[in-house]
């Protein structure tokens, strides 16, 4: 049994807009135009490596991609057709990305093996984990880890709890909270594919208390199941973050330098337990995303099933298009989320959310000095104390910015978002903390030099 408080110390309550996009059916919808997979930018790690040629014929769910490390993940195609390009383009973070470039043929051919049905309970664990990785599962909550990856730690006999990911704490999202709805066997049974990996893992549903249908639908269908349970979780941002579900779910706690399987527990979001399940048992990988178009300035907020690569700029329409020009457009959530610079960026496996807003509420309200009010002190889920941090990323201080826990911010964006100052403390924090990490690699890197200087210096002495 799960012995955490469903909450954690901290956070805050922003509005959540999830009353515009939550109410209708997830509508599925088909790319027009060519579609887009970059090797970057939708998995963590090594970028993928391309294993075919421009002019080549590909299928749906042929794989166009190796992962291209231990850290990485394999990409399939989601239509059928050819091969036109593989150029670099751009993605939702504003980057540039080496990808394939595939011109639809409109029919969806899918590749041979493709949709057979599969017995997980006749299958070996190792063999569960190959058909995550020969889907290209990864975390679907925005980091992208690959999922066969998370599904190997050192131990498995140490791993207590599977948690399925559901509290999608981040504002105006909704598609987790369709899939509970619409896809719940799915959910469950991969859940189920997870728990069956590991000897002594319970399975653990944990859902926010704004969703009462979802819990009660759910409760209901695994009140039978001896190792799955549903856990309502107090609604409050960020819930949904790894160390925070992992306290209030079990009260656990772990920090920056442990990952959740020193704490017995392995997370999942949602949709990728979901993505789980397609690959394990129908051998389909993972080639969608459902998507949450929403915001202020769109006609029809709702979730749309979309395939891999398609462009962003193709999805408005099927909200009802907008109502104004937005002054901010954002890839995911408000908290969260990434500014997009342009919509001709593809759907990739991390995509959550396109947010439409009337105004650039950031723009909006310029900072002015700090009161030393203690609100983002509060408001912290990490228990750090942002003021002080913001005083060391100002002046440049990294030595002081790590001894005041500065790299257990995970940049949730709780402290910003109850600033009265409207200081811009989460994006100090993020670009301190890449100068941490910089200056930690080239301490590695350099370390290292000094090693195999040393190493060949006292080969050479020894030929002497």
């Amino acid at each position: 049994m799960s012995t955490g408080t469903g909450t954690f110390e901290g956070g805050v309550h922003p509005f959540d807009g999830k009353s515009l996009s939550k109410d209708l059916p997830t509508l599925t919808v088909l790319p027009k135009g060519d579609l887009v997979y970059p090797m970057a930018g939708q998995h963590l790690g090594a970028p993928a490596k391309p294993i075919v040629n421009v002019g080549d014929k590909v299928l749906m769910g042929q794989r166009i991609a190796e992962a291209g490390g231990f850290i990485s993940a394999h990409i399939c195609c989601s239509v059928s057709g050819t091969v036109k390009a593989i150029e670099q383009h751009r993605i939702p973070n504003s980057g540039m990305a080496q990808s394939i470039i595939i011109e639809n043929d409109g029919q969806y051919t899918p590749a041979p093996g493709v949709g057979e049905k599969r017995d997980y309970t006749k299958m070996t664990k190792e063999e569960i984990r190959q058909a995550i990785k020969d889907g290209g599962v990864v975390g679907m909550g925005g980091a992208g880890f690959p999922t066969h990856v998370k599904m190997a730690p050192k131990d498995d006999n140490k791993i207590d709890y599977i948690i399925a990911n559901c509290a999608e704490c981040e504002p105006y999202l909704t598609s987790d909270y369709r899939m509970m709805l619409e896809e719940p066997d799915k959910l469950i049974t991969g859940l189920k594919v997870a728990v069956s990996m590991f000897p002594n893992a319970q399975g653990v549903i944990a859902i926010e208390d704004n969703k009462p249908d979802a819990i009660k639908l759910l409760q209901e269908k695994v009140k039978d199941e001896e190792k799955i349970s549903v856990m309502p979780l107090k609604t409050k941002y960020p819930q949904g973050s790894e160390r925070q579900l992992i306290y209030a779910v079990t009260g656990r706690k772990i920090n920056s330098s442990m990952l959740p399987a020193d704490a017995g527990c392995i997370v999942d979001n949602c949709d990728t337990v979901i993505a789980i399940y397609m690959a394990v048992c129908e051998s389909t990988p993972l080639m969608r995303r459902i998507v949450t178009v929403t915001g202020d300035c769109v006609k029809t907020p709702r979730n749309l099933n979309v395939k891999t690569g398609t462009l962003y700029s193709e999805l408005v329409e099927y909200a009802g298009g907008l109502t104004c020009e937005p002054e901010k457009v954002i890839s995911g959530g408000p908290m969260m989320g990434q500014a997009l610079v342009s919509m001709d960026v593809p759907v990739t496996k991390i995509s959550s959310a396109l947010l439409f807003m009337k105004e650039d509420m950031v723009s909006k309200y310029p900072s002015s000095p700090c009161i030393r009010c203690g609100r983002c002190v509060a408001a912290c889920p990490s228990r750090l104390v942002p003021q002080k941090l913001y005083i060391c990323s100002t002046h440049g201080d990294l030595d002081g910015f790590e001894k005041l826990n500065g790299m257990e911010c995970f940049e949730c964006g709780a402290c910003t978002y109850g600033c009265p100052a409207k200081i811009r403390l989460t994006q100090a924090f993020k670009q301190t903390r890449q100068a941490v990490g910089a200056k930690r690699r080239a301490a590695a890197a350099a370390a290292k030099a000094k090693q195999e200087a040393e190493a060949a210096k006292k080969a050479a002495e020894e030929k002497k």
